[in-house]
């Protein structure tokens, strides 16, 4: 607006500006700079700024904000001093360590407020990230695109907490501007030899000290990581500022700037943890500093609000830590903690200052809320104040109200517990599906909420609780949102500070965003008044609703810009923003608007976007414009906008990349951040407005003025009125004095809001909404006692009204009457419908309605165990019951009273942990006949189980219940199967490899003796003994390994089978006959009976392997059928079954007993189902099956295998499995009746041999 300033032509005025500021850039390139402080050297040096590079400045409270400057890609800042460059935009994302975090369903955003004012979580603005923000080199110019938020109680840093400047009765019209250029008081000191660092980090204490610290860096992007650093600090308010590399060290390179929030003179330096991780203490606002090591890597700070001490460190490595000697010990607290999800306990009334609020990691990956002691946190004095599992990053502590998240069911439900009290169900209006929530606000005993529901995309709805946090009423529909650059949502809201109750809101109707304010906390809402009049004094033709004035509500995080909107506590009347004149919030035409009082109405200051900043309690508003190019000139009003000064601050024009004002109440320093070129040190600018003003203001320099609503006094229930100084007066204001007095108004409709479960309808009357029975009474209630019944509205909160209609509106006391229960559940208390045998359950009785107090409760847990309580109070910590048995257990509730009785039932599965799954099948099976496969478990009994079996290339699984099942193979080859079982949430498998071949011989092999002592009998030593087994038979007979496969079994003494298998060649050919595999079985058996076939198991330890007796495989498939073979074979069956009874009667000892038993190449047969029937045992008729003693005292000669039938032996007979547990797992999952554990027997069942089942075998 510098075109307007004075009487020149434009064109001259132009001219003379390039000609101007091209002799400045080519004329003074190398040319000394002075000041009068320092009298330093400015020494060009070629730099290419980074486009996009984080920015973090240093506030009064110690907390750190990122933002990014994006400059041209590639390019140099400030090509000449007339060159005009692309506007560079100022963006200020959320920063989720600081502000909040977004997680799954919520978000907590922290208010702006005073610098003194401590967040009641605890949580400082100091905050868990590392404190001090970034100075970064940038242009000062361009679009503001920081970040979005609902509030900024006063933009952070922007020049101080402001004052109250105010417009008299009757001022109006356009701003101002003066034509004479005023000189403002300055000092320029420059940061000799940090010309190459990026970034800054800036500390100013205020509070009546004159102590400046600053810290640059060079931050390498290539390497991600920090070269250089270098410590200034300043004791004379930024005149001149002294090096302090040597006191922390030469080659000490730091990272971050922390200061203690309680206690300013408390300092706490971080050194880059790539080449160093320690501390640097000081004591003395910097002035010496005590190094300290640490033995981890600091990723964050939370400082306590109180105790200036107590410090929270979080690392890298997820593990928190806790300090009471600022930093100097530290004890590990608690591993596995989320990030940004630990706590001070800061309550209203905190007993516990010492409390740790954290949501950590348990060891099977679950997310739990944990409070603890910050110097023990072992788990036996760990407390877990919510029963059961939360939504991982989803804990919130702030001020008295503590929130979780749980997902179930797909949708994600919400807890609150307020005061620390149990956590109860947070009630939104019943159809809102909540599909994503932030807490926007827990100030003045309400919580502020904004809500996703489910048929909203980019916009959330406004809701505001009860003081319990509980239940929530819609405020406003459809205020728009944004996605941060870290995927942070933002909210366009924005609570105007120094006045309760008062927001500011983007709304999105039909497409158009429009801007609304509310005085009465979202009870009403209404557009903003545009300016009667532009800039130039021409009247704006804007007619509401058509037409009105929207302003960007972005607060930015950078504390050295004043954002698009501002206010201040100690300015409750003045609000400045950016926005448009229309139909709806545009980006195009953007101008500066101002109010001065609360709202109301609104003039345009300014037609380009600049930062408004305040001075002396607002009683000056600065104002530099937000351009590209230097600058040497700034605006100042003392008249809340409506006439504006021109004053240099600089000789030199400026690239300017930051200001920021002296912390306090007194702002009257500012300093301005900035290089007189790209290759120029850092230049500090420092600001004195003491000159300006000639004196202290008097009473009689000030005017009253009272807050008001489009004319009405009572705002929030009061009238409210404020101090002034007049417009005419320049004299400095000193301290706030605050609202002069406050008078309650009596109460009427606008001071209450419809209740929950109520709808405000056109007629302005709370209804009930077609969901809600205002009938309905709480289950708390019983007879005799009495209740609040509603009349559908409930006083908005903090509204200070009496008497008028408030007795009307408040909900009366009501006896309550007797009432049958209706709407019982009984859930557990993780939800789950699914419980280890052993373990505790916790069942929850839930009921909607009834007499709580004079009901009986009846439980039965579906196991021969019930319990019966007195009434429903004494089961709000739940029921616990521990099942003995795995099952699925039916649950059953019975409450009932006088008046009658409802019920509940509840399905639990009790299981125990599957541990381990075995497939049992043959080696080698014939063509096209069935072969059983059974899936072993361990533990057998581990509850309902679901089975899905793979065979070969099959992309269709079968999906069984059973655990056993028959299958056959019409192709020739090597076959594999997989079986995957699924118990609960665990899922285990096992793959078997089968071969399938028309015809193939099997030879039993044993070895010498001393093999025994080497047989640990466990499947990984069989399966290297097999390997060896058969290089051995290859080495010795040389015939081809693809002939051979060799299996050794279970048990003792050590043997082992060996398959004779016909292999071909790819073509088919050359395929192996009936003759080919006897002579090939004749070679093995001749090389074993000479000893020919020896492996050695270790130095001195030779085994040699024998043969016991061959089988064969039928060579043609016989299919059974009616013919006359077939009786044969029947009858051959019989004769077996008679010469097996005889032999069992006579114990005759027959050489070469070959069985048939499951075997396997990869792992040993050893998991066998003791108990189960269904799950172990083949479908296998019983005339084939043989008793364990026939096993054990006979041995059989067996003939080829020719019968037509598959020989599939059982699990539990026939090569019998001898099943042994230790006395732990007989605790967890039980065992056979009557079976007395081997001492020291192993935890996984044992196939034993013919002698040692024998031995052992129960019977």
């Amino acid at each position: 607006m510098e075109k307007v300033a004075g009487w020149y032509p434009a064109w001259h005025v132009a001219l003379l500006y390039w000609t101007w500021l091209f002799l400045f850039t080519f004329g003074f390139t190398g040319a000394e700079i002075t000041c009068r402080s320092c009298h330093s050297q400015v020494k060009p040096q070629q730099q290419h700024p980074q486009q996009g590079l984080p920015m973090h400045l240093k506030t009064d409270r110690g907390e750190e904000e990122q933002w990014r400057i994006p400059g041209e890609q590639g390019g140099e800042r400030g090509q000449g001093a007339g060159m005009d460059t692309e506007d560079a935009e100022l963006q200020a994302p959320f920063d989720p360590a600081v502000e909040g975090t977004k997680f799954s369903g919520w978000e907590t955003r922290s208010w702006a407020s005073d610098p003194e004012k401590e967040l009641g979580d605890g949580r400082p603005e100091a905050a868990a990230a590392p404190t001090g923000e970034y100075l970064q080199r940038g242009h000062w110019g361009g679009r503001r695109n920081s970040t979005r938020r609902r509030r900024g109680r006063s933009p952070r840093g922007t020049a101080g907490p402001g004052g109250a400047a105010g417009r008299e009765p009757g001022g109006s019209g356009a701003a101002r501007f003066g034509l004479e250029e005023l000189r403002l008081g300055s000092t320029t000191f420059a940061l000799t030899g940090d010309s190459a660092h990026n970034q800054a980090m800036v500390h100013w204490s205020g509070q009546n000290s004159s102590v400046i610290l600053i810290l640059t860096k060079l931050y390498d992007y290539n390497l991600g990581s920090i070269t250089e650093s270098s410590l200034w600090r300043s004791t004379d308010y930024g005149t001149t500022y002294e090096k302090l590399n040597d006191k922390v060290g030469l080659k000490t390179i730091l990272s971050y700037l922390y200061v203690c929030p309680t206690n300013k003179r408390k300092i706490m330096l971080l050194t880059d943890p790539e080449v160093e991780s320690s501390l640097l203490i000081s004591t003395d606002e910097g002035a010496t500093y005590q190094k300290y090591r640490l033995n981890f890597y600091i990723h964050s700070l939370l400082f306590h609000p109180k105790q200036e001490d107590w410090i929270l460190a979080y690392s890298q490595d997820q593990k928190l830590f806790s300090s009471v000697e600022f930093g100097r010990r530290w004890l590990l607290l608690h591993e596995g903690v989320a990030p940004n999800r630990f706590y001070w306990s800061m309550m209203v009334s905190s007993r516990e200052p010492d409390l740790v609020h954290l949501e950590a990691k348990t060891v099977d990956g679950h997310a739990q809320y944990i409070t603890c002691k910050m110097q023990n946190c072992s788990e036996a004095s760990q407390n877990k104040p919510f029963p059961g599992y939360i939504d991982h990053n989803s804990l919130i502590v702030q001020d008295d109200y503590v929130f979780v998240q749980v997902t179930s069911g797909g949708r994600p439900h919400y807890y609150v517990s307020y005061r620390r009290n149990a956590f109860t169900p947070i009630k939104l209006p019943k159809y809102s599906l909540p599909k994503d929530m932030h807490v926007i606000s827990t100030d003045e005993s309400q919580v502020f909420a904004a809500v996703q529901e489910w048929n909203q995309n980019d916009t959330y709805n406004l809701y505001i609780s009860d003081t319990r946090g509980v239940y929530f009423t819609l405020a406003l529909e459809n205020v728009k949102s944004s996605q941060g650059l870290d995927g942070n949502v933002m909210i366009d809201l924005y609570e105007v500070a120094g006045i309760k109750g008062m927001f500011l809101a983007n709304k999105k109707i039909d497409n158009q965003v429009k801007t609304f304010i509310t005085y009465n906390k979202g009870r009403d809402w209404n557009l903003l008044q545009a300016p009667d009049t532009d800039l130039k004094g021409n009247p704006v033709h804007c007619l509401l609703p058509y037409c009105s004035l929207h302003l960007h509500l972005k607060v930015s995080e950078n504390p050295y810009t004043s954002g698009n909107i501002a206010s201040r506590d100690t300015a409750p009347s003045i609000i400045v923003a950016s926005g448009n004149i229309g139909p709806e919030l545009s980006d195009n035409d953007i101008s500066m608007f101002v109010s001065s009082d609360a709202g109301n109405t609104w003039r345009q200051i300014f037609e380009e976007e600049y930062s408004v900043l305040y001075l002396d309690q607002g009683g000056v508003l600065v104002a530099i414009k937000h351009t590209s190019l230097p600058i040497r000139h700034l605006w100042l009003s003392f008249d809340e906008g409506k006439s504006w000064s021109k004053y240099s601050f600089t000789s030199l024009p400026l690239f300017v990349d930051g200001i920021l004002g002296e912390p306090g109440e007194e702002t009257l320093i500012m300093t301005v951040f900035g290089h007189f070129s790209h290759r120029s040190e850092w230049q500090l600018v420092k600001i004195d407005y003491k000159s300006i003003f000639d004196r202290r203001c008097t009473e009689e320099d000030y005017w009253t003025w009272q807050l008001h609503s489009q004319g009405e006094a009572c705002i929030m229930g009061a009238k409210r009125i404020y101090r002034k100084r007049k417009s005419e007066k320049k004299c400095m204001q000193g301290k706030y004095a605050g609202v002069m007095t406050s008078e309650p108004c009596v109460c009427t409709d606008a001071d209450f809001d419809c209740d929950y479960g109520y709808e405000r309808h056109s007629n302005g009357q709370c209804l009930p909404a077609f969901w809600y029975n205002p009938s309905s009474l709480s289950k708390d209630c019983s007879l005799g006692q009495s209740y609040l019944n509603s009349t559908g509205y409930r006083k908005v909160v903090s509204n200070n009204c009496t008497d008028g209609v408030r007795e009307q509106y408040t909900a009366k006391p009501q006896q309550c009457p007797g009432k049958a229960p209706q709407g019982l559940r009984i859930i557990t208390s993780d939800g789950k419908l699914t419980a280890e045998q052993g373990h505790n359950v916790t069942f929850l009785v839930q009921l909607e309605e009834g007499d709580l107090q004079r009901s009986l409760i009846q439980v039965d847990f579906g196991d021969g165990t019930a319990v019966s309580y007195a009434n429903l109070s004494s089961t709000e910590d739940g029921i616990k019951h521990t099942y003995q048995n795995v099952g699925i257990f039916r649950v059953t509730v019975l409450v009932e009273n006088s008046l009658g009785s409802d019920n509940a039932v509840l399905y639990l599965h009790v299981t125990c942990p599957l541990e381990h799954v075995h497939l049992s099948l043959p080696f080698v099976t014939t063509k096209n006949k069935e072969v059983n496969a059974t899936a072993v478990l361990w533990p057998s009994q581990v509850g309902t189980l679901t089975y899905v079996w793979w065979f070969g290339n099959n992309t269709e699984p079968l999906i069984t219940l059973e655990g056993s099942i028959t299958f056959t193979f019409s192709v020739e080859g090597m076959n594999t199967i997989t079986v995957q079982v699924s118990a609960g949430n665990t899922i285990l498998q096992d793959t078997k490899t089968i071969a399938v071949y028309e015809q193939f011989r099997s030879l039993r092999l044993s070895f010498s003796p001393n093999l025994d002592d080497y047989n640990p009998d466990i499947p990984e030593w069989r399966r290297d003994i097999s390997r060896v087994v058969k290089r051995a038979l290859v080495e010795a007979t040389g015939i081809s390994s693809k002939h051979i496969l060799v299996a050794v079994l279970p048990g003792l003494p050590t043997s082992a089978e060996l398959f004779i298998l016909p292999y071909q060649d790819a073509t088919g050919e050359n395929k192996r006959t009936a003759e080919d595999l006897e002579q090939i079985s004749e070679i093995l058996i001749q090389k074993l009976n000479q000893n020919f076939v020896h492996f050695e198991l270790k130095p001195g330890v030779r085994v040699l392997v024998h043969a016991a007796h061959l089988t064969a495989a039928p060579l043609v498939d016989l299919t059974p059928s009616h013919s006359g073979s077939a009786m044969l074979m029947l009858l051959s069956v019989v004769f077996v079954g008679l010469a097996v009874f005889v032999i069992y009667k006579f114990k005759r000892k027959i050489p070469g007993l070959n069985i048939y038993a499951q075997m396997q190449n990869e792992k040993d047969q050893e998991m066998v189902s003791p108990v189960s029937q269904r799950e172990s045992i083949p479908n296998v008729p019983q005339s084939e099956l043989m008793s364990p003693e026939q096993l054990v005292d006979e041995k059989l000669d067996v003939q080829p295998i020719e019968q037509p039938q598959a020989t599939v032996q059982n699990p539990r007979k026939g090569n019998a499995a001898k099943v042994v547990w230790t006395e732990d797992f007989q605790k967890a999952c039980g065992s056979p009746r009557g079976f007395k554990p081997r001492p020291g027997a192993e935890v996984f069942p044992q196939l034993l041999s013919p002698r040692a089942q024998k031995k052992s075998l129960p019977m």
